[in-house]
């Protein structure tokens, strides 16, 4: 039975709230224009949504927005995360403390209803429901101090609802997720490799890269479409193993003897060569003070000669021959804070960025804008890794959608992995390619627990990247590999979670009628230690 889609509107909201530095406004009756102090929030009727202009000679914080639409108390809530996720992801039922990042669809037996704001907003957004209406918050400040518009507007939201039957809730995520985000960018060819982070963990040099590369060459062999060997945290100038994994990204340190001639080395075997790359977290000398956030000293891309040296080292790494770029960790390096730690308040109070005119949202994006636009020129791929995948759409090929798998602990990537996969599937193709992460061999995991893992990510059509410790697998196990690694060398197969209401960790995946089952579970159960990455996620509060 084909789903039907409708798009609706939420008119002008019953109340508005203005938060300031100074003071609140809170006013009613479902008005088109709101002027209060010297801020005005416009309600303007699109084609395709609902846009919500902010005009203020104020340090604006917030405006909240509350609509009177009622969801059915015995509806199941999918919502997204603030960047990646960390296990927490799924359907779950109505709670007026839950904040919903982004958007939140909402299923009940007689339909299935959509909330959400277009990507790239000029605002952080999030959602809440209870039994007696929707709030829309639209996060406006400047770091942790509310922005300084000095009379100029900006377009904080751009609000779309949709409305479908109750079947098929994956199909209306997938359809809700297109609508939400008219621009995405996707690599021109699947993209899929190795990548030694799960087995080698940032203690790697040339000569083991090389030694990959030549595995990774075996277990794709027959593939037309040749797979990235991607450099992780391990090659820059000022790498201290479990101490340090910032810049300078001028140069390479003694285990990399010269990062060019290594892309080229890469290239000349038959694969193409990827990097990471931590953009914020950065000692050099030379960069100034001023360019630097005040409470943890990362770059800030809000000053212009700070955005202008990182264009520098996105420039010199694509002319290095780097046909994949990973950027990491900008999310936390603005913020100080991980997603998981983020509720209403995603940012600390107390400071603000150098250029207060702009919101955290627009600063975000442009730096992810600088980023992509000098890949661009270059051909290369961006991957964004702790990046916020809102911001980010149109702005990155691939975004890593979750915290970390694990080459050490099962139990780990069962929560990360699939977790994510599943539930940030309908973004896949509609906002970028999500990438759920590695699969990590290195002893610990038991074979058949990866492999199920490998398949799915190559059954689902997402980039598979692997790390493989050479001397690990059998002779049997390579050739099991090498023909997942063949399946995602193609990406013609999607594989969607069919069990993904019952679960957070989806077992059935279907396709055209075709099912698909995977035991996810060990038989004694999860695997207790103290290791803090077991149970990152365990901190999660819904």
């Amino acid at each position: 039975m084909d789903q039907t889609y409708c798009r609706f509107q939420l008119g002008a909201p019953d109340y508005v709230t203005i938060e300031t530095e100074e003071q609140s406004y809170v006013s009613s009756g479902q008005k088109q224009l709101v002027a209060e102090g010297n801020t005005k929030v416009e309600f303007r009727a699109a084609d395709d949504c609902e846009e919500i202009l902010l005009t203020s000679q104020e340090a604006v914080r917030c405006v909240k927005l509350r609509w009177n639409y009622k969801i059915l108390k015995g509806s199941t809530f999918l919502t997204d995360a603030w960047e990646r996720s960390y296990g927490e992801l799924g359907w779950k039922g109505m709670s007026a403390s839950r904040f919903m990042p982004w958007y939140f669809l909402a299923n009940a037996p007689e339909k299935t209803v959509c909330f959400g704001v277009k990507t790239r907003p000029d605002a952080m957004c999030y959602w809440q429901a209870d039994t007696k209406g929707v709030t829309l918050f639209l996060d406006v400040r400047c770091g942790g101090m509310g922005v300084m518009l000095q009379g100029r507007t900006i377009c904080a939201a751009q609000v779309v609802c949709m409305e479908a039957g109750p079947q098929n809730t994956f199909a209306t995520a997938q359809e809700f997720c297109r609508r939400m985000c008219p621009d995405p960018v996707f690599p021109e060819f699947p993209v899929y490799g190795s990548n030694n982070w799960y087995y080698a963990y940032g203690d790697s040099s040339q000569q083991e890269i090389l030694s990959d590369t030549d595995y990774v060459l075996q277990l794709t062999q027959g593939a037309s479409n040749p797979p990235f060997m991607v450099i992780d945290d391990c090659w820059q100038e000022c790498h201290e193993l479990n101490v340090y994994n910032g810049g300078p990204w001028k140069n390479s340190n003694a285990k990399f003897p010269d990062m060019k001639n290594l892309a080229g080395q890469l290239v000349k075997k038959g694969v193409r060569p990827g990097i990471w790359v931590r953009l914020l977290l950065n000692k050099d000398e030379e960069i100034q003070e001023e360019w630097r956030i005040s409470h943890n000293g990362c770059l800030d891309p809000s000053h212009p000669d700070a955005l202008a040296y990182i264009r520098r080292d996105v420039e010199r790494i694509c002319a290095w021959g780097y046909t994949l770029i990973k950027h990491d960790f900008s999310t936390y390096d603005l913020f100080g804070k991980w997603g998981f730690e983020a509720n209403q308040v995603a940012n600390m109070d107390g400071w603000h960025f150098y250029d207060r005119g702009m919101t955290s949202a627009q600063i975000v994006k442009r730096l992810y804008e600088e980023i992509y636009q000098v890949a661009k020129q270059h051909q290369t791929i961006v991957i964004g890794c702790n990046t916020i995948g809102h911001l980010g759409a149109g702005l990155m090929h691939l975004n890593r959608t979750a915290d970390d798998t694990s080459g050490r602990l099962w139990e780990r990537t069962r929560r990360m992995g699939i977790n994510t996969l599943a539930f940030r599937l309908p973004q896949h193709g509609t906002f970028f390619h999500i990438d759920a992460d590695c699969v990590g061999v290195m002893g610990p995991v038991p074979w058949e627990k990866n492999k199920q893992w490998a398949d799915l990510l190559a059954q689902s059509g997402t980039p598979l990247f692997i790390s493989v410790k050479p001397g690990i697998l059998s002779p049997e196990q390579i050739e099991e590999l090498r023909q997942i690694m063949l399946v995602a060398s193609e990406q013609k197969r999607h594989i969607v979670p069919a069990d993904w209401q019952e679960t957070d960790c989806p077992e059935v995946w279907t396709e055209d009628g075709n099912t698909v089952a995977y035991d996810w579970y060990e038989d004694a159960g999860p695997v207790l230690n103290s290791r803090v990455e077991t149970f990152f996620a365990a901190t999660v509060v819904p």
